[in-house]
């Protein structure tokens, strides 16, 4: 088959272009001179200002999805609807949020598969690395918000299935006579602090990681089953009757006190963890969804007094300092209230403990091998 060459392109004079830029800017003046959105025709500001399709926007519910871990619900209950007031009121839109609530470490795991968060409010930082890790959030989230992107924290309390549970701190949790009820830290991100706590009741104290490990070990004998996360533990402890001593959060178990369920329990004040929990932005999907605006501000609006409030009615420790102060009483100070980093921070502690045939692993080895 014969291709023939291209035609030469035609050369056009200096007089011919000059004609034909001045037939574009008439026909661009007529176009303006008729625009329905021309001052001179269409004075009303409103009109110039606020483009069609951005108000029709402004009518048009925005879903916006929020994963976080399971103990958290009860008070997201009370501050997604405050936020959603706010927002219709200073936007004139709807939100509409869709909750997802489980183990941390389970959350993380589907957010990263494919859950589409546009929000993640984890048991701890290191879950919130791992969306990171994966490429949803951008590095740097945790400057993002107030107070390093924490936005409320707990400690470590046992609750005992009786007065009769003469358990008087962490090291009571060896004897022969305890039974404790925890949730497992491979597969919930919040049961990682209960493992982290008594390390550190140890490390902490000035023991070393060998007594630690073996510690911790001797309590993990007396664990009878590990559920997959803080709430089945709940369960299994109250509703199941197993267990005689439950390692679980201080905001669990005020808010368990106030639906009337008031066990006795003790928040051990020599040594425990600063249990802190971020929010952030997965910065992936709310691009996708177009819903950055709203996601941004609905995180931010967790570090105000309203919603901070909220937080702390249900048993969390407020960051704001007017709430922290306003709820003082009720939260037992702790002499040596250690954090994460003092214990290496979550990319360490991960690998030392939670990684496979890491520290956890390898004390789950043991028991089963003496059984």
């Amino acid at each position: 088959m014969r291709i023939s060459s291209p035609l030469p392109p035609k050369r056009f004079s200096a007089k011919s272009i000059g004609y034909v830029l001045t037939g574009l800017a008439l026909n661009c003046m007529v176009v303006a001179c008729s625009s329905p959105n021309n001052n001179a025709n269409n004075p009303s500001p409103t009109a110039t200002n606020t483009p069609a399709p951005q108000a029709a926007q402004t009518d048009k519910p925005i879903k916006l999805t929020l994963v976080s871990y399971a103990v958290t619900k009860t008070a997201y209950e009370n501050i997604i609807p405050k936020f959603v007031e706010q927002w219709k009121a200073q936007t004139g839109q709807t939100v509409e949020f869709e909750q997802s609530y489980g183990g941390s470490g389970s959350q993380t795991r589907a957010v990263i598969d494919g859950l589409n968060a546009d929000v993640v409010a984890l048991a701890l930082a290191g879950d919130t690395a791992k969306i990171e890790k994966a490429g949803l959030i951008q590095p740097g989230w945790e400057q993002e918000l107030p107070n390093e992107s924490i936005v409320h924290k707990s400690v470590a309390a046992l609750v005992f299935r009786d007065a009769n549970t003469n358990v008087k701190g962490w090291s009571d949790l060896t004897r022969d006579d305890v039974q404790v009820i925890t949730a497992n830290p491979k597969t919930s991100g919040g049961a990682k602090w209960n493992v982290l706590a008594l390390w550190g009741s140890v490390t902490q104290a000035g023991g070393t990681p060998e007594e630690a490990q073996t510690f911790v070990e001797s309590v993990f004998r007396r664990v009878p089953v590990l559920p997959k996360d803080a709430r089945e533990a709940s369960d299994v402890f109250y509703k199941q009757g197993q267990g005689n001593v439950l390692i679980n959060y201080e905001n669990e178990v005020i808010l368990a006190a106030q639906k009337g369920d008031k066990q006795p329990y003790i928040v051990p004040t020599d040594y425990n963890i600063s249990i802190d929990n971020p929010v952030a932005v997965v910065d992936k999907n709310v691009d996708k969804h177009g819903t950055r605006q709203v996601a941004e501000a609905f995180t931010k609006f967790l570090f105000t007094p309203e919603a901070q409030k909220e937080f702390a009615k249900v048993g969390f420790r407020p960051v704001e300092p007017t709430v922290e102060a306003e709820f003082a009483s009720q939260f037992p100070k702790v002499e040596k209230l250690f954090t994460i980093k003092d214990l290496g921070g979550w990319k360490e502690v991960d690998t030392q403990f939670f990684a496979d045939g890491a520290i956890f692993d390898q004390i789950q080895a043991q028991i089963a091998q003496s059984k």
